[in-house]
């Protein structure tokens, strides 16, 4: 079709076919930080909860499960994955807000819907936002007026207090606030001393006395930064402010909760969180504002062992005077709430007597018999119409109970994980093999998992011996797809290890020259320069890339170095002759090659491919090997596709793919002989998941515009004995599979 731009004729670029498909997670069930649940006062069982990378998500209550908000946010706006804050409408269970920013750097946004997030229309603001960054915990910043819900408040934790009037569409900086930001200078560093600011912590409206339909006369603001006073208060909407008197000095505070009765609760710690590590002396206290009188209490629970601070804070709206306050950082024993209906003067301890059951989320043991209560605790909500259902998040989950109200006679809660259908794991790599389980996955914080039923968080939990904090890569032997590597950190230095049985058990895996490591989560491909093992195509071999490359014929008893194979490059085992190895040397333009089981590397200048250049996940150019036919190669260099067919000396560029991020092979289609590739990135002018029945030649886009996931997948790869089925590993949002979907 040719199209008319300033007078000259032009032929748009054509666009990809699509293939139907559908999509669904393969089930780990949550797996990372959920920092903010927030229930609607306006409808019973109307939930919310946000997550720091995987966005928001809205309880259906039919379902028992959480549904995903923000999946059609694609790399464009990929930063509004990391929810900032959510705020419901008071009034309308319909009207939902959003604050997307994952990180500083990048655009932010207010997210609003009116159909209880089905649609959102989206307005970039001027403030910044950190949903990934420290002080994740701290809020709600985003509040809806409850007397006027045209009126919403936003605290920025660098921009100052924010105003919109009209339903988030536009917003105007409340410059007479007294806490101006900090005009993005983090004050003191690492989340561990008081220094440190999360700028405006919280908005909490007292429409007592103001008629509906005209902005809250009376409010009360948090700053979470060391400044000389941390709370405000305005008595005539915003228009003039001042600092509440006597108030308490010396900690930052995280939430607040006003009560029926006028009573505003505060919980208050040393440090923003919630990354602060064990060893580090934190405090807190709980204080409560009498807002009738002005007068200030300190209800600080007895914590039980070391110092920690507190972080949450919810209180009862069928009680007053019955509230809930969490832990934050409270390392020795651990997290812990406490419970109180007297207004604070007396608390109960909620762990000591909970119990725990992590059915739904078997990998919650850690390798242990027990399971822990919780940890990173800021997210914590009573339910507005049943003050026995409380929720609150750590750094893995969300755990629910229906019976809080038996710690008062000292009796046992029950805990069940209240996560299902939250995926939020941060996905390093996936392979799926011949035989046995169809998928095996490595990801950020919890290791990684052998899945044989995608529906249910696999029973045996995350792999072991050892359990890896991060795994960043997995490999398995094409011949004897039972033998399989894997490469990570475990209790912060580098890890590896070997199975037999098809990742159903693991053994360590001994490697030379031991380096230490500091893993972190999300962001695919981290753990390459600590080395990676891969195992060659009949599983006899194993080749490790930590310190000087080495390979094993015994299981790790014993290595001997590679010669000609330089430390930095990323080995690759052919998948139909176990004797051969590859590596791709961008730097020197040459492909190394070994053909007697990773003793030698020869080096063969390589025509084709551009020098240097991101690759497959990052970290420069990658190579794969195709599974079944000897000296069959791609490689993604420089964002784009090649194809060798002899070993790597030559590599034709594959120009129908315009960009290419990740690449994997599946199976081939009925009628051909050659594996349907598998790419994530853009074909033409247009971005997604692709697949290609034909070697390259022509892709067809097997995602939508609803199901993009932010950022370009960390990895894809398809099923070697289903046609049509991929997997895709996200940064947030988990594991998906996706199949063709079924003729109507």
């Amino acid at each position: 079709m040719a199209v008319l731009t300033g007078g000259v004729a032009t032929v748009a670029a054509a666009q990809p076919a699509v293939a139907p498909y559908q999509w669904k997670n393969v089930a780990i069930i949550a797996g990372g930080y959920v920092p903010g649940i927030i229930f609607s006062p306006a409808q019973k069982d109307l939930i919310y909860c946000r997550t720091d990378i995987g966005g928001g998500y809205r309880w259906d209550a039919s379902a028992q499960q959480w549904m995903p908000l923000t999946d059609f946010l694609g790399p464009a706006n990929w930063n509004y994955l990391g929810c900032e804050s959510i705020a419901p409408d008071p009034r309308d269970p319909q009207k939902l807000y959003i604050a997307g920013g994952m990180y500083g750097s990048g655009q932010a946004a207010i997210l609003r819907s009116d159909d209880g997030g089905k649609t959102f229309k989206i307005t970039e603001v001027p403030f910044r936002m950190g949903g990934n960054e420290d002080g994740r915990g701290i809020g709600e910043r985003l509040t809806v007026d409850p007397a006027d819900t045209q009126v919403l408040y936003f605290g920025s934790r660098h921009d100052g207090l924010w105003k919109s009037e009209d339903a988030a569409a536009t917003w105007k900086k409340v410059e007479n606030f007294p806490f101006a930001g900090t005009s993005g200078a983090r004050r003191g560093g690492g989340g561990l001393t008081a220094n440190i600011s999360a700028g405006v912590a919280f908005v909490i409206f007292d429409p007592q006395g103001t008629p509906d339909g005209h902005p809250t006369k009376s409010l009360y603001v948090g700053v979470a930064d060391n400044s000389p006073a941390h709370l405000f208060h305005s008595a005539d909407a915003g228009a003039s402010w001042e600092a509440v008197a006597s108030q308490p000095a010396g900690l930052l505070p995280h939430h607040a909760a006003l009560d029926g009765n006028g009573v505003l609760y505060i919980a208050y710690s040393s440090v923003i969180g919630p990354n602060t590590p064990p060893g580090v002396t934190i405090t807190g206290a709980v204080w409560k504002l009498d807002t009738k009188n002005g007068q200030w209490t300190d209800i600080s629970p007895k914590l039980t062992g070391g110092p920690g601070g507190f972080s949450g804070v919810s209180v009862d709206r069928q009680h007053p005077g019955t509230l809930i306050v969490s832990t934050l950082d409270h390392w020795n024993p651990g997290d812990d709430l406490y419970r109180s209906t007297d207004g604070g003067t007396t608390w109960k301890e909620v762990r000591a007597q909970a119990q725990m059951d992590p059915t739904l989320s078997p990998y919650l043991h850690w390798g242990r018999d027990t399971v822990r209560f919780g940890w990173w605790i800021s997210a914590l909500a009573v339910d507005p119409f049943d003050g026995d259902h409380v929720l609150f998040g750590t750094g893995a989950t969300i755990w629910g109970t229906h019976d809080i109200a038996n710690v008062l006679p000292g009796q046992p809660t029950h805990w069940t994980v209240a996560a299902a259908g939250i995926e939020e794991t941060a996905v390093l790599d996936l392979i799926s093999p011949p035989a046995g389980a169809h998928l095996l996955s490595a990801v950020g914080d919890i290791g990684g998992f052998r899945h044989d039923d995608f529906a249910v968080s696999p029973a045996t939990g995350m792999s072991k011996e050892p359990v890896f904090t991060n795994t960043y890569s997995l490999d398995y032997a094409e011949l004897q797809p039972e033998v399989m590597v894997r490469s990570g950190t475990a209790n912060n230095t580098t890890a590896f290890s070997y199975s037999e049985d098809g990742g159903a058990t693991w053994k360590p895996l001994n490697a030379p020259a031991a380096t230490t490591t500091t893993g972190r989560r999300g962001g695919g491909g981290g753990g390459q320069a600590q080395g990676t093992v891969i195992v060659s195509a009949d599983g006899g071999t194993f080749l490790c890339t930590r310190g000087t490359p080495s390979f094993s014929t015994d299981r790790g008893q014993t290595w001997t170095p590679c010669a000609g194979l330089r430390a930095g490059l990323r080995p690759v085992a052919d998948r139909a002759n176990a004797k051969k190895f590859y590596a791709l040397d961008a730097a020197n333009g040459a492909i190394l090659t070994s053909t007697d089981g990773g003793a030698i590397f020869a080096s063969t200048a390589v025509a084709g491919l551009p020098a240097g250049g991101g690759g497959a996940r990052g970290g420069g150019p990658r190579l794969l090997v195709v599974p079944g036919k000897e000296g069959d190669l791609w490689a993604v260099a420089g964002r784009r596709l090649y194809h060798s067919i002899d070993g790597g000396a030559n590599f034709i560029a594959v120009e129908s793919a315009a960009a290419v991020y990740t690449m994997g092979f599946g199976k081939a289609a009925p009628g051909k002989n050659y594996p349907a590739l598998y790419m994530t990135g853009n074909v033409g002018e247009v971005g997604g998941i692709f697949r290609s029945d034909d070697a390259g030649a022509t892709w067809v886009r097997v995602n939508d515009d609803q199901h993009q996931y932010g950022n370009y997948p960390t990895i894809v790869t398809g099923d070697p004995r289903i046609y049509g089925r991929v997997y895709i590993g996200t940064n947030g949002r988990g594991i998906f599979y996706g199949e063709p979907a079924a003729e109507k």
